[in-house]
Formats: structure tokens, sequence, C-alpha cells
């Protein structure tokens, strides 16, 4: 039997890779920066023979010509590699990934891929938490940025059938599960059904005609996201990070996409990940090693390690 061995939860931002000397002074992102570096060396204590990700997609691996709610990378997985993220072949577990799809299928309806290309949704946590990359990666993305979202409640109880698959696939490895994105953060990306101005016109183009050629419109993307003002909602990111701390995200699952865009930005969609992770580890003890407000990075980024409580065998006789 399998062990879930640590949960890690981590804010990505790409700006971190190519601006970070606009904020390279600033004590919450010397912080936000300290606080990856400190689950990194958790990450690496703690062994991993697998690292599943859980993250989002920002239409560089899947478009609106075809939108799953969930999709598991169950053969090759390609880093995109924009913004000095990851790019190309990663290492993968297949056998792993096709036992979780398999147990997933029985009471949900994930999509699957033999070539699932990933952007810093799921490569930015490797590139900072697991360097190197070499461990093999078994992701799983959802849909977080082109309504209808699934919601959270099920992304939590996927998470739970998740932690099932992982302990029960035979094998006796160490896993550590991540989650990537979040927290509080508004993009400037309209709904793809409510596209008014000319960026927004652009960008829904973008995400239906990019699967062959995203690459032509990087430069446009780039260019509206760093026009964007900053929109953070501190108290809500705190708020959830004490519920991931105390191990109990029951209220959060009762949130709409409504209420959670309102309080904290449809960036802030990207919890999902984290409560599937939180589900995924099971009982745990929850620390926050980080969290900072950095506008120039429009997000609230934080950083949260879980690490499972273990229930000690009864006495015998």
């Amino acid at each position: 039997m399998s062990t879930v061995v640590l949960g890690v939860g981590a804010s990505h931002s790409t700006l971190m890779n190519t601006h970070w000397h606009e904020v390279a002074d600033d004590a919450g992102a010397l912080r936000f920066r300290t606080g990856l570096e400190q689950a990194q060396e958790l990450v690496a204590a703690s062994r991993p023979d697998v690292v599943v990700v859980l993250g989002s997609n920002h239409f560089r691996g899947m478009f609106l010509d075809l939108m799953p709610a969930c999709t598991v990378g169950v053969g090759e997985v390609l880093g995109a590699g924009e913004a000095g993220t990851p790019e190309g072949k990663l290492p993968t577990d297949p056998v792993l990934a096709r036992h979780v799809l398999t147990r997933l299928g029985e009471d949900f309806d994930p999509a699957f891929s033999l070539r699932l290309t990933v952007d810093h949704g799921i490569t930015h946590s490797l590139q900072h938490l697991v360097p190197g990359l070499d461990v093999p990666v078994l992701p799983i993305v959802f849909n977080m940025f082109a309504p209808p979202l699934p919601s959270l409640r099920r992304c939590h109880a996927l998470g739970e059938a998740l932690g099932r698959a992982l302990r029960e696939d035979g094998e006796d490895k160490r896993i550590v599960v991540i989650a990537s994105g979040g927290l509080s953060h508004r993009l400037p990306w309209p709904k793809w059904f409510d596209a008014l101005s000319d960026d927004d016109r652009f960008l829904v183009e973008a995400w239906l005609n990019g699967r062959h050629s995203w690459k032509q419109y990087e430069v446009r993307r780039r260019e509206i996201v760093r026009a964007a003002q900053a929109d953070i909602n501190t108290d809500f990111d705190l708020a959830f990070l004490e519920m991931i701390e105390r191990g109990d995200v029951c209220a959060a699952l009762s949130w709409t996409s409504e209420d959670v865009e309102q309080r904290a930005g449809n960036g802030a969609q990207e919890i999902r990940a984290w409560l599937a992770m939180a589900a995924a580890v099971g009982p745990f003890q929850g620390r926050t090693l980080a969290y900072a407000a950095i506008p120039q990075w429009l997000t609230g980024m934080a950083v949260s390690v879980l690490e499972p409580q273990t229930t000690p065998d009864p006495p015998r006789g």
C-alpha cells in the first residue's frame, strides 16, 4: 500500500520567473520565496517516489475547442515552457496514472490524455518544489478558467477518491501531493461567452484557436496581463489559509464559483486544487510557511504544508 507522505499548496506566478528584479527587495516576495525553499526541503526530505500535481490550465494545453472539467495525464506529459517554466518531456509513472484514472472513473468522469501539454499551472510547482525534475509526475488538470467550472465540493470529493486510489495501488510508494495555484487574484480575462472589448475578443480567439499555435498569441497575452491592476483580498486569503491550517475546509465547500469570483477574483478559482489536495492527504496538520500580497504579481501568494496525521496501532493483548 502506497502512502501519501506530504501535501503542499503553493501559489504560482510566471512573473516570479520573468520579473523577479521588480520585487527583489520586497519583504513579502522574499518571504514567499523563502517559504517555497522551505517547502522544497520538506519535499526532498519526504523522499517521494512520485509527485502528484493538481493544477490549472491557462489555455496552453486545454482550449475552448474541447474543455474537460478534469484531465489525468496517463502517458507522455510535456511542459509548455512559457515564461521560463520547464519545457519538454517530464518523467511520469504511467502505471500509477492508469490506476488512478480507473479508480476515479468509478464515481467521476475524468478525461485522460496520452500526450498532455501542461503549462505553469503544473510546472511552476515542479520548478520550485521539485528542482531537477528527477521524480515521476502525475498531473491532474482542473478547468478553473472556462465556466461552467466543476464545483468546489466536487473537486474536494475527487480529491478524497484520489487519496483512496493512491493508497490502494498495490505498491509501496511514497507520494507527495502538490496543489498549484491561487490565492486571490483577478486576471483581465473575459468569460468566453461575454467578450466585450478588443482584448477580450483577442483572448477568446487565442483560447479557441491556439491548440497548435498558442505561442503566436503570447506577446499580446502577456501585455494584457501586465497592464492589469492588482485585486487581492488578503482577508479571504488568510481565512482560507486558516481553514487549511485547522484541517477543516468544510465551510469552503458551500461556496459557489460566483462567490469565489466576487470575493477574491477569477484567479482564486484555483483554490479547487488546494481543496482536492487537502482531501487526498486525509487527516492532517497544516502549516502556513509564507503568505504575502504581491501586487506586482497580481496575486496573494502562499505556501502551506500538510503533514498527514498518523494513528498509532492499538496496543496488543
